[in-house]
């Protein structure tokens, strides 16, 4: 039986950016299995498979639900112990520091960069949707909260030091090569690229040095995806 994910797609069934289903494809791909993704919207929280929280990424394995990236990733290392994800206990707890650094400090400077974006991907019937939710969220209209994102970028390239740093060290967050760890930082960097034309990154620095050799990964799987980002 195949496996199956439920992917967040776009008005354009080739263009997916969801950073926690990109951490979930390269995890697959690392473990070197085959799988379906099924395109899901915003507004069709009725068509997951239970259980989930409403949100994407879903992952269906012979009878297996299982929602939530990091929930999934533990999954496959148990069903599919080759190529581990997580070469060992430890690798899993410093994998989880990352996880909350990408989330609770990253992810707010991606969003202020590209929310507006994002939005403009959307397939007509989630736009008020994904509108709304993210209104609320940040007490603002989008166009608002997008005015500075020069600056954010500015915040966002700082912020990602730590990762420049180790990278003067080694050649993926995992060490000589890559891990779970890694497809958590690259699902924000993929975010970004297939999400928005706005260019994060500029060339010269190793963190985009870093995003080609992970795009690089699994015969070009990640590099070959449909993405807006324009070269700074």
């Amino acid at each position: 039986m195949t496996i199956q994910l439920y992917d967040l797609a776009t008005a354009d069934p080739g263009l997916r950016f969801s950073p926690y289903c990109w951490r979930v494809k390269m995890a697959l791909a690392h473990k070197g299995l085959v799988w379906q993704e099924i395109p899901w919207h915003f507004t069709e929280k009725d068509r997951l498979p239970d259980p989930n929280a409403g949100t994407v990424p879903v992952l269906v394995d012979d009878g297996e639900t299982v929602s939530d990236s990091w929930k999934i990733a533990e999954y496959l290392d148990e069903r599919y112990p080759q190529n581990p994800l997580f070469d060992s206990a430890q690798a899993r707890s410093e994998a989880l520091l990352i996880k909350f650094w990408i989330e609770r400090t990253i992810h707010p400077f991606i969003s202020r960069m590209g929310v507006g974006d994002f939005l403009s991907t959307l397939h007509e019937k989630d736009k008020a949707y994904f509108r709304q939710s993210r209104e609320k969220r940040i007490g603002m209209p989008i166009e608002q909260f997008m005015q500075d994102r020069d600056q954010t970028r500015e915040g966002f390239r700082t912020a990602l030091e730590p990762l420049r740093a180790m990278l003067v060290e080694q050649p993926y967050v995992a060490g000589n090569n890559p891990g779970y760890a890694d497809y958590i930082v690259f699902g924000i960097l993929q975010w970004m690229r297939c999400g928005s034309p706005y260019a994060a990154l500029q060339r010269d620095d190793a963190v985009f040095d870093y995003r080609e050799r992970l795009l690089d990964l699994y015969d070009g799987y990640a590099r070959n995806a449909q993405y807006r980002e324009v070269s700074s």
